[in-house]
């Protein structure tokens, strides 16, 4: 029986650079949780990587939100992948892993998978994540990530961005991201799912037709 489960981690920053939107993947968890509430308990605070971040464990996703500075995260996501795969009794084969991080070439809210390997387009966050994670070392692991639009200044000069990505949201972006955001970012996690039990049924037919030895 397929029964699939992701660990869905976003990017961010810790106060006080919360409600920015450089921490869009955060707001768009939330939002996520209250739309699967159902199933899917609270965020409360748990160790993982041996850090305390907010976790909200449920059948199907676990959904946490980093808790370090969005430039260092990568260390802190290698153990925490890790500490979940030691600690469900699970291989890469068998945990989803996706990264959810805003993304300064779409629009507000346009949500998009991108493959693992494809190019940071110059996200601090994904870079970290990308030198500590590597998919040479995980042979059929199942990465993905999913960028969440922030829009863009009119300026494209490194100080114009950094103060564009970390001021405060307006009351109208963080409507657009929990709104338009959860539900982009759920109905591609429903098309990893999709994919990942299409691959799933199309090794079984494989094996099942390989001659007996």
């Amino acid at each position: 029986m397929f029964s699939p489960h992701f660990l869905v981690v976003s990017l961010g920053n810790p106060a006080p650079y919360l409600d920015t939107l450089h921490s869009a993947g955060h707001i768009v968890l939330d939002a996520l949780q209250q739309q699967l509430r159902d199933a899917q308990p609270p965020f409360a605070s748990e160790r993982r990587g041996k850090k305390s971040c907010q976790t909200s464990n449920g059948p199907k996703y676990t959904l946490v939100k980093s808790p370090t500075l969005m430039n260092v995260c990568g260390p802190w996501l290698a153990k925490t992948w890790k500490e979940t795969l030691a600690d469900q009794n699970l291989t890469p084969e068998e945990l989803g892993l996706v990264l959810v991080h805003d993304d300064l070439e779409e629009d507000l809210g346009v949500v998009k998978i991108r493959k693992w390997d494809r190019s940071h387009r110059g996200h601090n966050g994904v870079k970290s994540v990308n030198a500590s994670l590597r998919g040479a070392d995980y042979k059929g692991a199942r990465w993905a990530r999913i960028s969440v639009g922030i829009g863009r200044p009119g300026e494209r000069d490194r100080s114009t961005v950094s103060d564009y990505v970390l001021r405060r949201t307006t009351q109208r972006e963080r409507s657009v991201l929990a709104e338009q955001g959860c539900t982009g970012v759920l109905e591609r996690l429903l098309e990893l799912e999709a994919q990942w039990e299409q691959d799933v049924k199309q090794k079984q037919r494989l094996e099942e037709g390989q001659p007996r030895l």
